[in-house]
């Protein structure tokens, strides 16, 4: 038995399935998941000693790679001055600076540990602000496993084939309108039925929990018109896309401003830091300053914000950005070319670093669109990349990224791999 297989055996005796958090358990794949022993750059090394290049990233937060040496060293020099106050330190109010200069946007900020953290306070300051109870959120975006949210949630929800997840209330449940992603005309639909009663409209600007979906042109201008007509607080929830589809994240990218924004993955350097902000007069209602509670004994701790700090300066610059598209488009190219020769039909976009591959003709504009995507297929070619030594995440409906630690040859070995992995799954 191997040593990852062990672990697992062990694992699934005293965590559920085996994992802490769900898609890990690569159910959707099958298989046994293997368990990191260590990481570096754009390679993790596996429990048993077997190497991949990732495209995982963490999840995205790993946009210089894993253990870059200038994140680690500010982790290393903040933690011999002490890890957690539960005090402010100048840490804070530093990484808060950085985020506003490239966000103009967040006016005013709050840090918090996670992405589901901030897209949940957000939500209750939009409530709070407009006297209002419900939301509307998009089929397949998933902002975290607050109650709110998990109504038609992608991420693990849409991986493991869920539906709406039990134990949460059916009078909470009724305060969430969905309507499809990139469809301004159903989302207009809504404000017409539910006059007055909405606060916000909370949006993955490109969603990442089902793949990937880049928006139509029209699509946010349009939220941001409704919102404005009908009074309503427009949230981009850009934990995953902050400062990885650009410099000043998808809204640069697509020159909408929310009213609202949320923040994670980079924003740590990969620690557990979320972060929400946006109009100075919305966050003054935030305690201590306004009404509006929200606290965490380590928001704010010193080695996150050092790690955030660190990870933010080394991404400015001059050059980075475009170097990694360039990377994640020669990848796609690949990709899409090794799909051709064989007659399988594959649909791939990506901004920034961020990318996604169906295994559908396209184009994929919605939910409903990514699950046409042949999940069975995507399973066996998941298991040859990895076979390959290439680790893609476990789940058709995931994003993908690539870090500065790859390099030409890792991208084109990766390409030679996933190439090759076509006609390995015609094997199995």
């Amino acid at each position: 038995m191997s040593r990852s297989a062990e672990l697992f055996d062990r694992a699934k005796r005293v965590l559920p399935g085996g994992v802490n958090s769900p898609v890990r358990a690569f159910r959707a794949v099958g298989g046994t998941p293997f368990f990191v022993a260590s990481a570096a750059g754009c390679r993790l090394t596996d429990a048993d000693g077997k190497i991949y290049v990732d495209y995982v990233c963490s999840w995205g937060p790993l946009i210089l790679g894993h253990a870059h040496p200038a994140v680690l060293d500010a982790v290393r020099q903040a933690a011999e001055r002490g890890w957690t106050y539960g005090a402010p330190c100048a840490a804070e109010v530093e990484l808060a600076e950085e985020v506003r200069g490239r966000m103009p946007s967040l006016e005013m900020m709050r840090f918090v540990n996670s992405g589901t953290e901030a897209t949940m306070s957000a939500v209750r300051l939009a409530r709070a602000a407009t006297g209002r109870d419900v939301i509307i959120k998009f089929d397949g975006c998933y902002h975290g496993h607050a109650d709110s949210f998990l109504v038609k949630a992608g991420s693990g929800v849409a991986t493991l084939g869920l539906p709406d997840s039990p134990g949460v209330p059916a009078a909470l449940a009724g305060l969430t309108l969905t309507a499809p992603f990139n469809d301004a005309n159903a989302v207009a639909d809504l404000f017409r039925t539910h006059t007055d009663r909405i606060a916000a409209v909370i949006v993955e600007p490109y969603v990442g929990n089902v793949g990937f979906i880049p928006p139509a042109p029209e699509f946010h201008p349009a939220l941001r018109a409704l919102c404005d007509r009908h009074g309503a607080l427009l949230i981009f929830d850009e934990v995953m896309t902050g400062f990885r589809v650009a410099s000043g994240g998808a809204q640069q990218r697509l020159g909408v401003r929310p009213d609202l924004t949320t923040l994670g993955k980079i924003v740590g350097g990969g620690f557990p830091v979320g972060a929400y902000g946006g109009r100075a007069d919305l966050m003054r209602r935030i305690a201590p300053e306004g009404p509006v509670y929200q606290a965490g004994t380590l928001s704010g701790n010193p080695v996150a914000m050092a790690a955030g700090l660190a990870t933010l300066r080394e991404i400015a610059r001059q050059g980075f950005y475009e170097a990694l598209e360039g990377r994640t488009a020669r990848l796609l190219g690949g990709l899409e070319d090794a799909a051709r020769r064989r007659g399988i039909p594959m649909t791939l976009g990506h901004a920034g670093s961020m990318w996604g591959a169906y295994f559908t003709a396209g184009p994929v504009r919605n939910y409903a669109d990514a699950k046409t995507t042949d999940t069975a297929l995507f399973a066996r070619w998941h298991k040859a990349a990895l076979d390959r030594g290439v680790f893609l995440a476990p789940s058709a409906f995931e994003a993908g990224f690539v870090s500065s630690a790859h390099t030409d040859a890792d991208i084109e070995f990766t390409i030679t791999q996933l190439d090759a992995a076509f006609d390995d799954t015609r094997a199995r």
